[in-house]
């Protein structure tokens, strides 16, 4: 059972649904999730530092661990031996799912075969208690119509426009990457540019969409391009309805799905962390990260691995550090700027593996390509968590998990 008592203003709704992704977590047909809005004397919340699954998954895979251990099982095999052959809602199949391969191969990199089983009696030379946890995460594949013009000139040079945002994560070396391989010719040939209104309205960029979106429209249009020299572009709807498509063109939001007949589809992630705690002072450390993900393909390895390493450093700060201070007479936040709110820095974090399965989901679009920055970040803190009870014995059951939660 997972139940969620989750609080929300007085004058208005905001319904995060926790349930949904921890129902697809594990093919455990006695699953039950409940929901409770509670009103409070705040302000509506909203999201920060985090998808809602990032919680959901803390919660879940906090309790699969402690599963393990009463029924002395290895918590990664556990994992493994309840995987979900189909979506366990539904009924309906998977458009892809390698989470178990995920985790085969990230405890192959982390060397999990040699973890002790027994919880607290770890040491390293200085006396710190270590201990390694595992957690996996999930986050639901979502799109966006999306538009994409190109145009060649004499000399072979092509300019990609799209209706995506570059906020870091990189999506022009996607939309190159992608352009050059279906053209034939090199990057350097390439200029790609997003955010121009005059070949698109520009809509919201959240939920891990901006290339599983981008990318199918850039490949639809590059099959136009080699079919004449004119320009080329193509609106693909990506499996939402024409009402969104119009939506998209006046450059309103179009969050509504898709909902697909066929399957279901997510992206997946396996994290393995390592924590040292500290004798006397009982600070955490995180030496090191091993995460693997299910994104379908990459289409822009360097981009890609910054991605996962950054959902991993953010993972770690909601685990271990950041938290928002209420105040107690007025509801109003009392450290809200970064001087007060203690966000990871470079010394805070350690050696961060990453590695991903990068087997096309055609089912989905003809990329193959599934969303991946949210889902980088989901299954952190739950593998964090997991960390600490093995390195303690104690199972803390709040985030962030601080030093006097040790003492």
């Amino acid at each position: 059972m997972h139940e969620v008592h989750q609080q929300t203003s007085r004058h208005d709704l905001f319904l995060a649904m926790y349930t949904d992704v921890t129902s697809r977590f594990y093919g455990v047909p006695a699953y039950q999730g409940r929901q409770y809005l509670v009103r409070t004397d705040v302000q509506t919340p909203g999201y920060m530092r985090a998808p809602h699954e990032h919680a959901a998954a803390w919660a879940i895979e906090s309790a699969v661990d402690e599963v393990a251990y009463a029924v002395g099982m290895d918590p990664l095999e556990l994992r493994l031996a309840n995987d979900a052959a189909q979506d366990p809602i539904t009924g309906k199949p998977w458009s892809s799912r390698h989470v178990a391969e995920c985790l085969r191969r990230g405890a192959e990199m982390f060397g999990w075969s040699g973890r002790p089983a027994t919880p607290g009696e770890w040491l390293d030379d200085d006396g710190a208690q270590i201990g390694w946890g595992v957690a996996m995460g999930a986050y639901p594949t979502t799109v966006t119509p999306a538009v994409a013009h190109l145009t060649r000139t004499a000399d072979g040079r092509v300019t990609v426009a799209v209706d995506g945002h570059e906020m870091g994560q990189g999506i022009r070396s996607a939309v190159s990457a992608v352009t050059a391989e279906e053209l034939g010719i090199s990057p350097d040939l390439i200029t790609v540019e997003v955010g121009d209104t005059r070949f698109a309205a520009q809509h919201l960029t959240a939920g891990s969409w901006g290339s599983g979106s981008a990318l199918p429209a850039v490949r639809a249009a590059t099959e136009l391009l080699k079919q004449h020299d004119g320009p080329a572009t193509v609106s693909a709807s990506n499996g939402l309805p024409q009402a969104m498509m119009d939506r998209g063109a006046t450059g309103l939001v179009t969050v509504a799905g898709p909902v697909f007949d066929s399957f279901v589809t997510f992206s997946y992630a396996a994290h393995f962390v390592e924590v040292r705690v500290e004798r006397g002072t009982r600070r955490i450390r995180v030496p090191r990260v091993v995460s693997v993900a299910d994104c379908g393909t990459v289409a822009s390895p360097v981009t890609a691995a910054s991605q996962l390493r950054g959902g991993v450093v953010w993972g770690l700060g909601a685990a271990l550090r950041e938290h928002l201070e209420i105040d107690p007479r007025y509801g109003g936040f009392l450290n809200p700027t970064l001087e007060a709110y203690p966000v990871s820095v470079n010394a805070d974090i350690g050696r961060i593996d990453v590695d991903f399965v990068n087997r096309p989901d055609l089912q989905l679009n003809a990329v193959g390509v599934k969303g991946l920055g949210e889902v980088s970040m989901v299954g952190v803190a739950g593998a964090v968590a997991n960390a600490v009870f093995h390195a303690t014995g104690r199972r803390i059951r709040k985030l962030p998990i601080t030093i006097p939660d040790l003492l």
